[in-house]
This record gives structure tokens, sequence and C-alpha cells, in this order.
């Protein structure tokens, strides 16, 4: 078999290891928070902070443009200024969890994604999120690392392969964004 039909044998499987109760408990975890008026945080490192990233715009405009209700959602990390200030200044582990502190209240979400589960700055960050009263939810892979440990909601995706891992992670992202869509948008056919 040629590599590309193995690496797709291989993702159908990392897929249908997704528990959708897990994901469901994520998206209702999202509409309280929008609902309430909160906030919700992302973040990751590398791939993941990219994964990060496009939820967040996905949030932005597909779940939110032209609603009533609107998601409050920002990917930390994403300014470069900032980012390398604190990374500098102090360290890099410390950078997530001092953009953080601008901006996280009590009742907020805190979103980290990370394929191993051991990034220090998400972890740090996951720990501030926790000791202040937010809901904390971790998108990991492997074993889940410290991270799944940490976090109060871990949609856990069990395979070693990172590239699986961060693709399982994209699926996961598009079915809280797309449950937010498609429901609008089957609600206004009605």
């Amino acid at each position: 078999m040629s590599f590309p039909t193995v690496y797709r044998e291989q993702l159908l499987s990392t897929i249908a290891s997704i528990d959708p109760s897990l994901v469901n408990q994520a998206i209702a975890w999202m509409k309280e928070t929008r609902d309430k008026k909160g906030a919700i945080f992302v973040a990751g490192n590398g791939g993941s902070a990219a994964t990060a990233a496009h939820f967040v715009c996905d949030m932005v405009k597909g779940a939110s443009y032209q609603k009533d209700a609107r998601f409050r959602i920002l990917a930390l990390g994403q300014n470069q200024p900032t980012l390398t200030a604190y990374s500098n200044d102090l360290e890099y582990s410390e950078a997530l969890l001092e953009e953080m502190k601008n901006f996280v209240q009590p009742g907020d979400l805190y979103m980290a994604i990370s394929g191993s589960g051991n990034s220090p700055n998400v972890i740090r960050a996951m720990e501030y999120a926790n000791s202040i009263g937010c809901r904390t939810l971790a998108l990991t892979g492997r074993n889940g690392g410290k991270l799944g440990e940490l976090a109060q909601l871990n949609i856990h995706v069990p395979d070693a392969h990172m590239g699986r891992i961060e693709d399982a992670h994209h699926i996961i992202c598009h079915m809280i964004c797309y449950s937010f869509m498609e429901e609008t948008s089957a609600t206004k056919r009605e």
C-alpha cells in the first residue's frame, strides 16, 4: 500500500477514537460561556497554535457573524511582540500565563491544545485558569500528559503520531464550531 493510503486508514482509525460525548460537553461549555457573556481563551504551540488561531477565526466569523449571540474568544500567543517580550524578559513558559492575566476572569473558559500534553506554557496557563475558577478544556494526544490531568475536560486523541493528533484536533475544533454554524442554519430553515 502507498503511504497516503496507509496514512488515510490510520487517520480514520484515529478519528474514530474521538469521544463524541466529550465534544458535546465542550460545545455545551462554549454555549454557556457565550450566553453568560464570558470569554474563551485558546492556546497552543507550533501546529497547535495554528489550530487555536484557526478555531478562533471560525468561532469569531463563522459561529458569530450576523448572529444575535456572539463569541468573545481570543487565541493567546498570537500577538508576536507580546509573546516575544514576555519570552525574552521572563521565559517562554510564562508568556501565555502573563498575557492571560490581563483578560481572564472567573467563569471564563480556557482551552489548551497540545499533542504531547506537556508544553510548559499551556500547562502554566491551565494551572492559573483552574486557580481562579475558570472552566478548563484540553485537546491532547499521546498519553494526555500533564495537561490532560489538569483539565476539567480532556478530549484525548490516543495516538502517538503528531500529524494524526493534529488532524484529529482540527476535526474536533470543526465539530465544535460547525455545531453553532449549522444549528443556527437549521433553526432558520424551520
